[in-house]
């Protein structure tokens, strides 16, 4: 879902992160909010703004898009202190290109659960949005300075926008989540309910790109692409979290040892990287084996190890070298849950897991292999 990001700082426990496609966000948020606070102005006090000095309108748009922002991480923490309270695992909170996300690690267990956590961040947002709105008026009646009045009165605005935007009954919004929850605790049926609540967030998401296609050649064609690309990730977004919930019902309780292939190809840690490239990489097009001495597992190689040595010192080097010694997030052990691998393989970027028993190596599950009993399952027992 992400690419380059940085983490912050941590909440409550709760790490928080930028994407780098947050600072696109963050620049056409300052310009639209610079561009528009004087009719802002006149429309919240019902008198025209004071003439300021340009650089002072991207200074109050730069504040209100940092505010903006740091009100969607509050919401996103809602969702998350509650999930963490009815028992699902948050891996974060990140902040991207459409706003931001708390990352669900595990599912909620029950339908109150689901609506708990889902009506979270739109009550966080009436309380801003209230809050904002009063502290707005008490400025104006008060002759705080204008500037700041404005930015009150537009996160105000802002917030409000939000929740009714997140409220509409389009999954994965919170109005769709909100709705799954409903479904489930009506039917008692997890996947029936997540199939319904995304059709509706697909009819929704299509609504918006054809919504941007008009506003393209009407002339509005920066909210014409806007509207459209919101409508693309939220399209995205339903469908891949319908394919989560077959993902998980397909592999919940089947143990890793199921899948694993027990004719693992191994390395000595006396083999030269010259040889282990021709003999082995080339060979059986793996980007990452176990090393093994004496039956022990010792480490793991990957071609990324290559990055940092020079072709002309592949000769003089060896895996044991070079090797990764940490274990921890490659090695998964037999009986673990084929769900746990994937999620697993998800965070880690491996395409490939080590079954060990205590330093043995017993196996190697593959993404591959766990792709196509996926596809076989899904396709033998259908998607509803």
């Amino acid at each position: 879902m992400f690419g380059n990001r940085w983490q912050l700082f941590r909440l409550y426990g709760i790490p928080v992160s930028v994407d780098a496609s947050w600072l696109i966000i963050v620049a056409l948020l300052t310009l639209t909010t610079a561009n528009t606070f004087p009719d802002l102005m006149q429309r919240y006090f019902g008198e025209a703004t004071p003439t300021l000095p340009p650089y002072e309108y991207w200074i109050m748009g730069l504040v209100a898009a940092l505010a903006f922002f740091a009100c969607i991480l509050l919401h996103e923490l809602g969702h998350a202190i509650v999930g963490r309270s009815q028992g699902m695992s948050i891996g974060g909170i990140t902040l991207f290109l459409f706003g931001g996300v708390a990352q669900l690690e595990s599912e909620p267990d029950s339908a109150r659960s689901e609506f708990l956590m889902a009506i979270a961040g739109p009550a966080v947002s009436v309380v801003l949005g209230l809050v904002f709105a009063l502290l707005a008026w008490a400025g104006y009646e008060s002759g705080w300075s204008p500037p700041i009045v404005t930015i009150l009165g537009y996160l105000a605005f802002i917030n409000m926008l939000v929740l009714a935007f997140n409220l509409i009954p389009a999954f994965p919004l919170d109005g769709g989540r909100v709705l799954r929850s409903i479904l489930w605790g009506a039917t008692g049926n997890l996947q029936r309910a997540t199939y319904r609540a995304s059709r509706a967030g697909q009819v929704f998401a299509w609504f918006l790109i054809a919504w941007g296609v008009m506003q393209f050649f009407a002339g509005n064609w920066l909210g014409g692409i806007w509207s459209g690309l919101i409508g693309l990730f939220l399209n995205n977004a339903a469908q891949g979290s319908y394919q989560q919930v077959l993902i998980r019902k397909a592999l919940l309780g089947e143990p890793v040892r199921r899948f694993m292939t027990t004719q693992a190809i191994v390395v000595s840690p006396s083999v030269d990287l010259r040889h282990w490239v021709e003999d082995y990489v080339y060979r059986f097009h793996h980007k990452t084996f176990p090393v093994v001495s004496n039956g022990h597992l010792e480490g793991f190689i990957g071609t990324r190890a290559l990055a940092q040595i020079p072709r002309s010192d592949w000769d003089r080097r060896t895996v044991g070298e070079v090797m990764e010694r940490d274990l921890k997030a490659i090695t998964i052990p037999p009986n673990a849950d084929a769900l746990e691998a994937l999620a697993k393989m998800q965070r880690s970027g491996l395409s490939r897991l080590l079954v060990t028993e205590q330093d043995h190596l017993i196996g190697i599950l593959s993404l591959r292999d766990l792709l196509s009993f996926l596809n076989l399952k899904i396709e033998l027992e259908g998607s509803e």
